[in-house]
């Protein structure tokens, strides 16, 4: 279904990915774990197709989806949706605008800039936004949201794209614990109702430990742990993060969830 292929981007003298392999033969739920800079951000954008492959192939289906151009690659970005850390919305605008954004790569320029909706869209769009628990929010600001309100939004705007993969970079990094639950309940719920495979970058070990079917450990580039929720042991947990002799599982729940928070925009988003 989804095949990697010795994927990597280098930017100037620094290898930001690093011949990334692997294969997914069935929609799963998959976290990608790893220190700031460690590629996770790179990769996720590689395959969204914001940021281009140095070298590699990322086939789904059996295209190589990083030789797409023009229209092929339009079409690509929405069946590949992207949820990001920051939510990306358009705060003055009201909520249900905000999703209906989602339909913008399959409209013409002249409906996008004058933000003419199908009525079928705006009633799918205020469908999207009560199953996901905030409908009444429909005719609010973006802004006027919490965070955890306005990511569920920016989940919302991604499903208006009916995509086959969801591509979350840092979905909860800036959202408090109650809000974080809430997220990835939902990320896992879309998962396991709607069959898609979603892909997401965590920070921490126990939220990957939770939600995810597979877990991809990414270090300096590389991947250097593919396996299963009960495969990240300590010891694993050590190779990922590169702790010294005292690391514990318990520190790293909490320096990890620091770490990435802190440095989030050290990440390389090139």
């Amino acid at each position: 279904m989804l095949s990697v292929e010795s994927v990597t981007r280098i930017f100037g003298q620094n290898i930001a990915v690093d011949h990334a392999t692997f294969v997914v033969d069935r929609p799963a739920m998959i976290g990608i774990i790893g220190r700031s800079g460690a590629g996770k951000s790179t990769f996720l954008r590689m395959m969204n197709r914001l940021t281009d492959a140095t070298s590699g192939i990322i086939r789904f289906e059996g295209r190589n989806i990083l030789e797409l151009q023009g229209a092929e690659k339009r079409a690509w970005q929405s069946q590949c949706a992207m949820i990001f850390q920051q939510f990306n919305l358009v705060p003055r605008m009201d909520v249900v605008s905000n999703v209906l954004h989602g339909t913008l790569n399959r409209r013409s320029t002249l409906a996008s800039v004058f933000n003419l909706f199908p009525k079928a869209d705006i009633h799918r769009a205020i469908d999207i936004l009560e199953r996901l628990g905030i409908a009444e929010q429909a005719p609010k600001r973006a802004e006027a949201l919490s965070g955890g309100q306005q990511q569920r939004v920016a989940i919302a705007r991604a499903l208006m794209q009916d995509p086959k993969i969801i591509l979350a970079d840092e979905p909860i990094a800036s959202l408090d614990p109650m809000n974080a639950q809430i997220v990835m309940d939902t990320l896992r719920r879309i998962h396991e109702e709607d069959g898609r495979m979603v892909i997401a970058n965590l920070h921490t070990l126990d939220t990957a430990r939770r939600y995810c079917d597979r877990v991809i450990g990414m270090r300096a580039g590389r991947i250097v742990f593919d396996g299963t929720p009960e495969q990240l042991t300590t010891g694993v947990a050590r190779d990922i993060y590169g702790a010294d002799e005292n690391f514990s599982e318990a520190a790293t729940s909490t320096s990890i969830e620091t770490l990435e928070t802190a440095a989030y925009r050290e990440a390389m988003l090139a």
